[in-house]
């Protein structure tokens, strides 16, 4: 199990305990799917410029946003795995002039909106959607389940 995290921005300094959680939350979430040991991921912590310039090229939508993710696999249902499986699950891109913004617009911390969009972000990787009402109660579900497990 590997999770890479590449910071890429010089907006705000983030220090080694935010990224001691961050990974604990993705090994959390990728334990709680039954992935811990298989999976790959990886995390680019950027600015709002870089993102926008993404959500332009895969999106179409010529604004920044706070979490792309950009996952290796399609159907996720049609997978066997094996202990020996590895699994390059994707990545996932947060913008952390965004994190900054949004956390002081729900006026929760800064790690506690990180981290969500991490678990945002990882819960698309492993085939999560919120394209109609059943997956977003789903999704959202459990990404309050994981957020509550590990306290935050």
């Amino acid at each position: 199990m590997e999770i890479s995290i590449l910071n890429l921005q010089d907006k705000v300094n983030i220090e080694d305990d935010t990224i001691n959680l961050l990974k604990k939350s993705i090994k959390y979430t990728l334990d709680k799917e039954c992935l811990y040991r298989q999976a790959e991921v990886s995390i680019v912590l950027t600015d709002n410029e870089y993102i926008q310039e993404l959500n332009e090229k895969y999106r179409g939508i010529n604004t920044p946003t706070d979490v792309l993710s950009f996952p290796m696999i399609d159907d996720f249902n049609n997978i066997t795995l094996s202990d020996e499986t590895e699994l390059l699950l994707g990545d996932i891109v947060i913008s952390i002039e965004k994190v900054d913004e949004q956390s002081k617009e729900f006026g929760h911390s800064f790690n506690r909106e990180l981290i969500f969009l991490a678990v945002h972000g990882l819960l698309h990787l492993l085939g999560y959607d919120h394209e109609d009402k059943e997956d977003e109660e789903k999704m959202r579900s459990k990404e309050k389940d994981i957020l509550a497990s590990i306290n935050i």
